[in-house]
């Protein structure tokens, strides 16, 4: 391992004794500076993700293409061909092809490396600037350079939206404060912009070029290492020691946001890097988990042709001493014992075919270009699937764990405000799924202009500065503004379109209630009720999101839309909605925000008001809110503060009121939860029973005359309990039963969006803004929207809002409570005294702030709650949901928060409302005790759904036990799912590693698209991309690549299944007739002394496998499809049920159809020695037996391969049928009209002259097809009948047009389920009477299948 490691693995070096030093300034020096571990440079600013080079492609590929044993085999056997005097079959004709095979081998990789050197390339060569002192050493200028060329020390200037080249120390940021913002999202995947600050001493020094050129300083730092959440330094500035820390360095793969300029100093370089020393150095060379099986299959065929070869030799020396000391031609004929060996070694080595590589290797070419499928292109980002390789196609079938990222792969990094609760209301916020047709006529876009320094030129740095007057620029048209409201919109038809649109939106919960009226509804009614008490609530919770939040407005010179600089998308999309609201932040400065309203409606003037920003509490992972003092424009003081609602709720004034109201909504959850999870634990339960209970599907028919009732469910409910889970939506609707305090949880949580006149809900729609004279159910259609009453109970508003919350929760959303207090002047005077002593202390300065802003923050009132939706990427929750039915556990591993990370759970049905969910923190003093517990409770049934949630720190706390590491990692295994939070790339991959190596007969896929996720792609069997926002690089290391999650449904369940299921078929079928053919050989042994001559003319013989059966298992190798695809996607079941479990190819199948080989081999001797007397024929010649047994086995290997077992009938297995049969007569016939002086096998005329015209030659051949095929389907109909399996079931059901139809809609349609129920009842009762004299018996299996697929499969659609 040693030798190895020094000659494949990374280069290690010792660490230094006091950290790593880089001098600035005249302290440098000329040169390059030296690394001291090394004594030579640092190492260059160049990337590589490519395995090889040229140095070591040629060692790791020989080594990589002798250990698979057949290479090495033939490699053997090849060396003993080449020794004079032992092959009877030439001496090159195995090692030339096996070189070919493996030159195309390395051929192929090497380009795979190549494309990915290119790709590398194409970074390195990116530019950047650095501080350049000139030739002379005096002329201080930028120069702009390649990346590769970048080295420690050097300075560099970002500019805003560069990507960050090397790992930088800041030293100057042109924002105020000196501090820059940071985009990390490709680092660890965290959405939220990083706020790095350089330190005074350092930005004093560097502000512009002057300065820096005559800075000097000396940086202490910690050697390179993997940890992205740790630095340590320090500066010496004039004699003075700064600390420095992670807030004062910038990784490489970030970018730089919302900060016109800075300049950093190189501290590490390319491979040093954070990133790439994250990244995986020595990717292995993957090799599909089928392989393993095929080795041990090659080796035990190896000991059989030992064993031939040895019987050949023992048997021919009883021989020699009885039949040829007898025959007086034979004297001086004799043999010594190892010639015999090893030419029969040489002979029957051909049952391991060098065929079955190369064939395979253009079965999987051919595979990979059919998985261009239209359904896995992106037509919005005109993205196809690719695929980068082809060596692992079968892999795909037998997925049992998928690794996902977050950022970028779940979601579509983006944020939307979507729903708020003000005043016990909820109200559903969809602007962006109403039609761009329709947004034109309902929401103009409102006069907003800024000033020309405020506004986001394409290739300018973004600088703020103030705005003064309004203009006629909108906003961004996919979400429009709510503060202008067309007044001219059409009678009825606005509420009509609102009630229709707010449809639109689907939770993710389906069954939870969801408001009934929008914001569009809201502003309705508070235009039209604006004092009542309500109105006011609501406007004031509005203002509230205008003004608590630290972001910045922009707007685009190009195309003038506002958008707004936030630290966090959150926030972004909280003031963008505010916005959309008609609350328009249209500046901001040091100390004021102006806001832009409406208060006299949309067709009104608007209104601009300066609140003036007294204090800034910022946000913090301790305080988890953020908090601001606003005074008002009519000079009152308001202190607004956000945050988790479980830390708000403690900082109210109503605080136990509140508290009492929460535990109330949280036990009627935990009520719900425990009543769906006890249901799911019973039916699994069920389940179980079931199917230790179960009849053989396949089980024998009882005798009698009379049918077995259609109401007897054995084919049902063996396939409900042992095929198909139901899911958990289609248990939803049931698993409330009807106990009565369920039905409370239930009537209760629906009346939570319920508005107060039945009379208005009893109504479709109802129109805003109607003229008196036109008829309607009321004269004002608002009044029934709120319920004033309510709205002023505070006991009422604190129940409603802790429900909506939950349910918020509930759906994955990302919830925050309002909350504010008005406060007197002198309170405000006294505490900024306080609060100033903190903000400037030197010691402690954060634990001071944060006991200064605990002195204020206190006594709130409730303002509102909303729910932010880190949207999903289409299709994801469906998508994991039908992975989960196929049997693939999936594990999220992100870098974002713990709380977000859950909250994705929930959204995308990772994790369900019943799951039980383990945290491990490693804070947790009993830690240890909780994994116990959980592991018991797993294993004892006690859990209906488990989720593990850990976080990178505790992963490593972990890791350094290793008892504890093991026991995290039987639990982790045993639990549904797992969410990994704030994971580094290195745990990324040792995770996926630890699960690879770990899990026995464990398939793993990693999917992510950004560069943290790099390392476990390489990690894991099945490495899938996707081209994302991230950039592309996860995408260019990856097997393959994708645009959209939800993709990996059709390329696991379908394209994965049937590459697994074909290549298992090749496979098979390859063993199968070598054995078939190869055995005759064995058998005419007996009847030459078991000298080792061949039954067959050599070319004939050596042409076999290349003209006369390579068609034939090479076609069922590629376009074979034993399911149409829309059955795999409607029954995802399918999936789990053969490749995971290994149902494609294992030792029984291959035994089966060994014995199979067996059987028909002594057929296809034996019967045409038996009907083909020597004495009858015109050819009684070696030639004419060893042509009748070879037709016969060309013509077999086509039928069977062909017509039985390819199930897609299609032109092409015709093709191949009648090229193979044809291809072997033209050889005959090319054959039977040379000249030939063979005196053994006498090929002249034998088909056109002798043999071929004997009818009993062709009768002959007749019977022994006959008989062998016979033997097949006998076989094949025995194990259909006593060992059906869901497959043969499927295949069926596919016969039927009207059920094909059924599934297709199941797999690709939503809205089938009451058509499916009507024609259900109606075939059933059609079909009961049999069908075309079909015995009962298996007229009710299919009807019962029928049945089951229906109301199991299509019903849940």
């Amino acid at each position: 391992m040693e030798v190895k490691k020094k000659v494949f693995g990374p280069r290690e070096f010792p660490s230094t004794k006091d950290g790593r030093r880089i001098p600035m300034g005249t302290l440098r020096g000329k040169g390059d500076l030296v690394d001291e571990r090394t004594g030579h440079g640092y190492c260059s600013n160049t990337i590589r993700s490519s395995r090889y080079t040229l140095w070591n492609f040629f060692p790791k590929q020989l080594f990589y293409q002798f250990s698979k044993l057949a290479n090495f085999y033939f490699l053997c056997v090849s060396i003993l061909q080449m020794i004079p005097g032992l092959s009877t079959t030439g001496k090159f004709t195995t090692i030339v092809p096996l070189l070919i095979f493996i030159g195309i081998a390395m051929f192929k990789e090497g380009y795979d490396d190549y494309r990915r050197y290119l790709m590398d390339k194409s970074e390195n060569n990116r530019e950047a600037e650095i501080f350049d002192s000139g030739v002379d050493g005096q002329g201080w200028s930028w120069k702009t350079v390649i990346w590769h060329k970048i080295k420690v020390g050097d300075i560099i200037r970002l500019q805003r939206d560069d990507w960050v080249p090397a790992d930088l120390l800041l030293l100057h940021s042109t924002s105020e404060g000196g501090i820059a913002y940071i985009e990390t999202m490709a680092l660890d995947g965290e959405t939220n912009l990083k706020s790095k600050q350089t330190l005074p001493v350092i930005s004093e020094g560097c502000e512009d070029e002057d300065k820096l050129a005559r800075f000097t300083a000396e940086v202490i730092c910690e050697d390179p290492n993997p940890d992205l959440y740790n630095f340590d330094g320090k500066v010496v500035v004039g004699g003075e020691i700064k600390p420095l820390t992670g807030n004062q360095v910038i990784y490489r793969g970030s970018v730089l946001r919302n900060t016109p300029e800075l300049y950093g100093m190189v501290i590490f370089s390319g491979e040093e890097s954070k990133i790439r020393m994250n990244a995986n150095k020595n990717p292995r060379t993957k090799a599909p988990a089928l392989q393993s099986l095929i080795n041990r299959i090659v080796i035990m065929t190896v000991f059989l042709v030992l064993f031939l070869a040895t019987f050949n030799t023992v048997a021919y020396q009883i021989w020699k001493k009885g039949t040829e000391a007898d025959s007086w031609y034979l004297d001086d004929g004799s043999v010594p014992g190892f010639p015999i060996f090893a030419s029969s070694f040489i002979m029957f080595n051909t049952l391991i075919p060098l065929s079955l590589y190369v064939s395979l290797e253009i079965v999987k070419v051919f595979q990979m270009y059919l998985f261009g499928d239209v359904d896995m292109y992106h037509e919005e980002t005109d993205t196809p699937f690719e695929a980068h390789t082809s060596t692992i196609n079968e892999d795909c079938g037998q997925i049992s764990y998928i690794f996902s990222d977050k950022t970028g792969t779940l979601t579509d990094n983006s944020m939307l405000f979507r729903k708020m609760s003000v005043a016990g209301q909820a109200w559903l916020h969809d602007l962006d799924l109403v039609d761009r047709t329709d947004s034109a006529a309902l929401l103009p876009k409102p006069e907003i202009k800024l000033t020309k320094s405020k506004k986001r030129a394409s290739k300018e740095p973004k600088r703020s500065h103030s705005v003064h007057s309004p203009s006629s620029k909108g906003v961004k048209p996919g979400r429009k503004s709510m503060g202008d409201i067309d007044r001219a919109r059409a009678p009825r038809q606005s509420m009509d379109r609102r009630m229709s649109s707010s449809s639109r939106w689907k939770s993710s919960v389906p069954n939870l209630p969801q408001p009934q009226l929008s914001t569009v509804d809201m502003l309705a009614y508070l235009r039209a009720h604006p004092h009542t008490f309500f109105a006011r609530k609501a406007r004031f919770f509005l203002l509230a999101m205008a003004l608590c939040h630290t972001c910045l407005p922009e707007e685009d010179e190009e195309t003038g839309e506002l958008g707004f600089q936030a630290a966090s998308p959150d926030e972004a999309a909280l003031v963008k909605a505010a916005m959309e609201l008609g609350y328009i932040v249209i500046d901001r400065d040091m100390d004021t925000i102006t806001i832009k309203t409406f208060p006299n409606g949309p067709s009104s003037e608007p209104t601009s008001e300066i609140y003036k920003i007294l204090e800034v509490i910022e946000f913090s992972s301790k305080r988890k809110r953020m908090s601001i003092v606003i005074r008002f424009p009519n000079g009152k003081i308001c202190i607004f503060c956000k945050g988790a609602d479980t830390t708000i709720l403690e900082l109210l004034r109503l605080r136990d009121l509140a508290v009492e109201k929460q535990r109330e909504v949280e036990r009627r959850a935990s009520i719900r939860r425990s009543i769906e999870a006890n249901e799911v634990i019973r039916r699994t339960s069920m389940q179980r029973q079931s199917m230790s209970n179960r009849p053989s599907i396949g089980g024998r028919p009882s005798i009698g005359n009379t049918r077995p009732s259609f109401g007897e469910r054995r084919m049902s409910s063996y396939f409900s309990s042992h095929y198909l889970r139901p899911t958990m939506e289609d248990d939803r609707g049931d698993l409330l039963s009807p106990k009565k305090e369920s039905m409370e949880v239930s009537s209760e949580e629906a009346s939570l969006y319920s508005r107060p006149s039945g009379q208005y809900a009893a109504r479709h729609s109802i129109a805003i803004g109607e003229q008196p004279g036109t008829p309607l159910e009321r004269v004002d259609p608002t009044l029934d929207m709120v319920d004033e009453d309510m709205a002023q109970n505070d006991a009422k508003v604190f129940e409603r809002c802790f429900a909506h919350i939950n349910h918020f929760a509930t759906e994955g959303l990302r919830t925050l409570l309002y909350a504010h207090r008005f406060m007197e002047e002198h309170e405000y005077q006294t505490w900024r005294k306080i609060y100033q002593e903190a903000t400037t202390s030197l010691i402690d300065r954060q634990a001071m702030i944060e006991r200064a802003a605990e002195i204020i923050e206190r006594d709130f009132d409730l303002t509102g709650a909303t729910a932010i939706e880190d949207r999903l990427q289409k299709g994801v929750p469906d998508a994991i949901e039908k992975l989960r039915r196929a049997g693939i556990k999936l594990w999220m591993l992100t870098g974002d928060k713990r709380e977000t990370a859950i909250n994705i759970g929930h959204s995308c049905r990772l994790i369900k409302d019943y799951s039980t969910v383990t945290v491990l923190d490693k804070d947790n003093a009993s830690l240890n005790t909780t994994i116990r517990t959980a592991i018991a409770d797993i294993n004892n049934n006690a859990y209906a759904h488990s989720v593990v949630v850990v976080d990178g720190g505790t992963l490593s706390h972990i890791d350094a036990d290793p008892v504890m590491a093991n026991m995290f990692f039987d639990l982790a295994v045993l639990t549904d799912s797992v969410v990994c939070c704030r994971a580094s790339p290195a745990q990324k991959a040792s995770l996926v590693k630890r699960v690879r190596t770990k899990v026995q007969q464990s398939v793993t896929l990693a999917i992510g698209d950004g560069a943290n996720d790099i390392a476990m792609i390489q990690e894991a069997h099945v490495g899938v991309g996707i081209t994302g926002k991230e950039g592309l690089q996860a995408a260019r290391v990856s097997d393959y690549s994708m645009a959209q999650f939800r993709f990996l449904l059709k390329f696991l369940l379908v394209h994965g299944r049937w590459n697994y299921v074909r290549t298992c078929k090749y496979v098979v079928s390859t063993f199968w007739k070598e054995m078939l053919f190869y055995l005759t050989q064995a058998l005419y042994q007996r009847w030459n002394g078991y000298t080792g001559t061949s039954l067959y003319e050599p070319w004939t013989l050596s042409m076999f496998n290349t003209l006369f059966t390579s068609l034939p298992v090479i076609f069922i190798g590629i376009f074979d499809q034993d399911l149409h695809a829309s059955t795999l996607l409607a029954v995802p079941e399918l999936y789990g049920k053969k490749g995971p479990l290994n149902r494609g190819f294992n030792y029984r199948i291959y035994l089966g159809w060994m014995l199979l080989a067996v059987s028909q081999s002594m057929l296809l001797y034996f019967i045409p020695l038996q009907l083909y007397p020597s004495h009858l024929t015109a050819d009684n010649g070696v030639f004419a037996f060893g042509v009748l047994t070879y037709s016969a086995t060309v013509i077999i290997i086509s039928t069977k391969l062909q017509v039985i077992e390819m199930q897609k009938k299609t032109i092409v297995p015709a093709v191949s049928f009648f090229v193979s049969i044809i291809g072997w007569w033209g050889w005959n016939l090319i054959f039977a009209a040379r000249p030939d002086d063979n005196k053994i096998y006498n090929m002249h005329g034998g088909l056109t002259l002798r043999f071929g015209r004997d009818l009993r030659w062709w009768a002959t051949l007749l019977a022994v097809i006959t008989v062998c095929l016979l033997l097949d389907l006998t076989a094949i109909v025995t194990r259909v009948a006593l060992w059906r399996n869901e497959v043969d079931v499927f295949r069926e059901i596919e016969k039927r047009p009207e059920l094909r139809s059924r599934l297709e809609k199941a797999a690709y349609s939503e809205e089938v389920e009451d058509a499916v129920e009507v024609d259900l009842d109606a075939m059933v009762g059609r079909k009961r009477g049999g069908w075309g004299g079909l015995p009962w018996r298996v007229v009710d299996r299919v009807l019962l299948a029928e049945e089951w697929v229906f109301r199991n499969v299509l019903r849940r659609k």
